[in-house]
């Protein structure tokens, strides 16, 4: 794998941030569909009435909270970038990157004029590849301006000595979104598979290829990645931390894949090991067989048409229309974002801690790093009070489990040092090499960690993004600047929003240094056995639990969620409510029962979980969500956690009969 790093995206409404910290005000709770059921349905008795009246903006696969309110964030960033992109900037400055990044891809005029020209010199150099060792020269030289093909790479801790940084390689070199829709013969897939080959067919024909050769060349590229999407492991099989790492030293692998050239290649990648981690070794078996069974006429084909798909986004709007073309049929989404929201996107992408630095400036409040630091400490207090009470672990593993929850690193808001970006070089009418720019200097920064000690002070998003994420080698728990606003986190709302809105996030995030995965790495980060073995037989009992109440969750028609695929996000939702509730308790206004617009303070803590997952897409989305995506959809986000919740059944009633009930043992809790 890349990187085992745990995202939680999370909701954003555009509100107030330059907020001082001030007593709790009552802020109204609106829109209950009081004709439901809270027992039956919580998801939609909370949301319901939003839902049946939500549209999704034609440019978007969804509506709401979770991922798709990084569109509202994106609008904050427009102006934040038109107004650079409009002002007299000093050369080499973060304003004028941005701002010249910003308007370079602004330019269409110019963008238009070049058509593919950007490209043709990378096109002729694969038209030149005459063996196997010129077409390994040539991926190397691409993977290092950020254009991967058939060697996936990373760098980062190793999860055995997590002080170290490591060279990753991992399963690549396909073009759908992952293995199975090679496969899969539902009427769904078919048709993404022939959308994606139709794909395929129009980018060649745009770099002037006749209709015949275009489609002889797709359909050859897309027989190569089916080959090789043959030998992936599953998203489920990617869980398994011990499976997908494999320390390998390269004199090894040299003489296992004599067709790759192991030791060439490292030194054309600009990487001098003498072990690296191959996460999924039969991938890389399967890449060695095909470098010497597929003809280079097809890998040609093949690396054309990654080629094409990887930079068509750079391109003329010929490249852009046949991408959305074909994105139209994965996602549902109806009509192409703007252009706005699409620079915007790729300079958070390319520069993205450059512009971090005039967001958090702008909008992001110095106190609400306090009342988090506040928040995080009586959320980790409360798991510790949950530990302590568990009937099913040892006192030996409960002391290892204390010791690795203090542990944590808690990084919240932006990075107390900021990226140095002073080797892009950034011009207002050069769009792609701008971004080639920034992409040598990315891949520059990533090879220049390998085999050094791990930065601790590194994020592994941008702070204006509206997720939490969880990192397992790092033991740290991230919340940046983009989640913490109104109503996930508000300085002057009542405790009961906020710990069902952050601090479910925060009990979440910190749930996952103990899910499935989370549970193998030390207090270090390593991957190393803390738990008495009849402890870890228990927990894996637990979670088993979990995956087979899941499996049972449809989701569309027939579809159900892939319960062994999300069971580390469901089990952070179902202990992250449960310890979020428990510090909501520690509160003064946890320990009252003093109503507001008609609902108690436990009502309205339930009420801000089932809010903070609001969420609204269209089908073709949700279907590609479950196949490919480790959390479950937003509904069971909420009803799932909340109908193995006590609680939430004495706080609205819930009683046998109701569609949510479950008797009180057949309720599951892990943490």
């Amino acid at each position: 794998m890349k990187k085992l790093v745990y995202f939680s995206l999370a909701l954003l409404v555009a509100g107030a941030c330059k907020q001082k910290a001030q007593e709790p005000k009552h802020i109204i709770i609106t829109g209950i569909d009081s004709g439901k059921k809270p027992g039956d349905d919580f998801f939609m008795y909370v949301n319901g009435i939003w839902y049946d009246t939500a549209q999704i903006p034609a440019g978007q696969t969804g509506v709401g909270s979770y991922s798709f309110l990084n569109f509202p964030q994106r609008i904050r960033l427009k102006g934040i970038l038109d107004s650079v992109a409009n002002s007299n900037n000093p050369a080499g400055s973060i304003e004028q990157k941005v701002g010249d990044f910003y308007a370079s891809g602004m330019d269409t005029v110019t963008i238009n004029k070049r058509g593919y020209d950007p490209i043709k010199p990378l096109l002729g150099r694969i038209d030149a590849l005459t063996d196997v060792p010129s077409l390994l020269k040539l991926v190397a030289e691409e993977q290092t301006v950020g254009t991967g093909s058939i060697i996936g790479f990373s760098v980062g801790p190793d999860d055995k000595k997590s002080t170290v940084n490591i060279l990753q390689l991992y399963q690549t070199g396909i073009g759908l979104p992952e293995r199975d829709y090679y496969f899969q013969k539902d009427s769904a897939t078919l048709a993404i598979q022939k959308a994606y080959k139709a794909y395929l067919a129009q980018l060649f024909q745009l770099t002037g290829s006749d209709v015949v050769t275009a489609e002889k060349n797709a359909s050859a590229a897309y027989e190569v990645e089916k080959q090789l999407a043959g030998a992936h492991r599953t998203n489920i099989e990617l869980r398994d931390v011990k499976v997908n790492y494999n320390k390998l030293a390269v004199a090894d692998i040299a003489k296992k894949h004599p067709n790759l050239q192991w030791t060439t290649l490292l030194n054309d990648l600009g990487v001098n090991v003498d072990s690296v981690n191959m996460g999924q070794p039969p991938y890389y078996d399967k890449l060695n067989a095909m470098l010497k069974s597929v003809s280079i006429n097809d890998w040609k084909a093949y690396l054309k048409a990654n080629a094409l798909t990887s930079y068509a986004g750079l391109l003329s709007r010929p490249f852009a229309d046949a991408t959305f073309a074909y994105t139209k049929v994965l996602t549902g989404q109806a009509v192409k974002k703007t252009r706005a929201e699409e620079m915007t996107q790729a300079v958070d992408q390319s520069l993205g801690e450059a512009l971090a630095q005039l967001y958090v400036k702008k909008y992001f409040p110095e106190a609400a790093k306090k009342r988090m630091a506040v928040l995080i400490g009586n959320l980790k207090t409360a798991f510790e009070a949950r530990i302590n009470k568990l009937d099913w672990m040892s006192d030996s593993t409960k002391a290892k489990a204390k010791e690795k929850l203090y542990a944590f690193t808690e990084k919240i808001g932006y990075p107390d040092k900021w990226r140095d970006y002073s080797n892009v070089e950034v011009k207002r009418d050069t769009y792609f090499e701008n971004c080639l720019s920034a992409n040598k200097n990315e891949y520059r920064y990533a090879v220049a960690k390998v085999g050094h000690p791990v930065d601790r002070t590194e994020w592994y998003t941008t702070p204006p993004t509206v997720t939490a994420y969880n990192n397992p080698p790092l033991n740290e728990i991230v919340f940046p600047a983009g989640i913490l606003q109104t109503p996930y986190f508000d300085l002057s709302a009542d405790d009961a929003l906020n710990y069902g809105g952050i601090g479910m996030v925060i009990g979440h995030e910190i749930t996952h240094s103990f899910d499935d995965q989370g549970a193998q790495f030390d207090k270090e980060g390593n991957v190393k056995n803390w738990w008495a073995k009849a402890d870890y037989e228990k927990f894996k009992a637990k979670t088993q639990q979990v995956i087979d109440q899941y499996n049972s969750f449809t989701v569309l028609d027939s579809v159900h969620i892939k319960g062994a695929l999300t069971v580390g996000e469901n089990t952070a939702d179902i202990a992250g409510v449960a310890i979020a509730y428990d510090a909501f308790k520690l509160t003064e206004q946890g320990k009252d029962t003093t109503k507001l617009d008609g609902f108690t303070p436990d009502q309205r803590f339930f009420i801000s979980v089932a809010r903070i997952w609001r969420v609204k897409t269209t089908a073709p989305f949700l279907r590609m969500y479950v196949n490919t995506n480790p959390h479950s959809p937003a509904k069971w986000r909420v009803n799932g956690p909340l109908m193995n919740f006590t609680p939430f059944y004495n706080a609205f009633n819930v009683q046998p009969g109701d569609k949510m009930y479950k008797p009180e043992n057949e309720r599951i809790t892990v943490w």
